[in-house]
């Protein structure tokens, strides 16, 4: 889809679309209220713009709708039918870790749920699983306050990604 089509979807088709980037409501409803968008490069800037502007409950709610890393494949796909494939593909490394390292991550991702009351969010994409395990134990002690900014900044990356994939497809 390039920027012109995107600029050209009806609301709520648009309302669709970037939900499959980011999914938070109010992140959603104030991009669309940005559009039309003059160049990737706004758009861009409009997503990290209005991601920053959003509340706490904003970024958890966006936090829901992504899998948990090395998570479920069959799980994931019935409950993020609409982003699996990206999710898969920004997962892909997970699926080539060791047993061990995969009980490591659903260890992890328990611990790290029950401390901050929302799954581990981490950009993914390039990574491979010990890798994201390594980040999950490091951010593990972090105190609430400083890891929700974290995550966040990881949910912007992700975000920014999925725009990319959005325009490419």
């Amino acid at each position: 889809m390039t920027l012109s089509e995107l600029n050209n979807l009806p609301k709520p088709a648009l309302a669709e679309a970037l939900q499959k980037c980011c999914g938070s409501t109010a992140w959603v409803k104030n991009m669309g209220a940005q559009f039309p968008i003059a160049s990737t490069q706004i758009l861009m800037e409009q997503a990290q713009t209005q991601w920053n502007k959003l509340t706490e409950a904003d970024w958890r709610e966006a936090f829901t709708h992504h899998p948990k890393i090395g998570g479920d494949v069959e799980a994931l796909r019935a409950k993020f039918a609409s982003t699996s494939t990206w999710a898969e593909g920004e997962q892909a490394s997970v699926k080539q870790a060791s047993q061990e390292t995969l009980e490591a991550l659903a260890t992890g991702n328990e611990d790290y749920e029950c401390k901050f009351g929302y799954i581990f969010i981490v950009c993914a994409t390039g990574k491979t699983a010990a890798e994201m395990l390594a980040l999950l134990q490091a951010r593990l002690p972090n105190k609430p306050e400083d890891e929700i900014l974290i995550a966040a900044g990881e949910q912007d990356k992700i975000t920014r990604i999925r725009l990319e994939k959005l325009l490419a497809a």
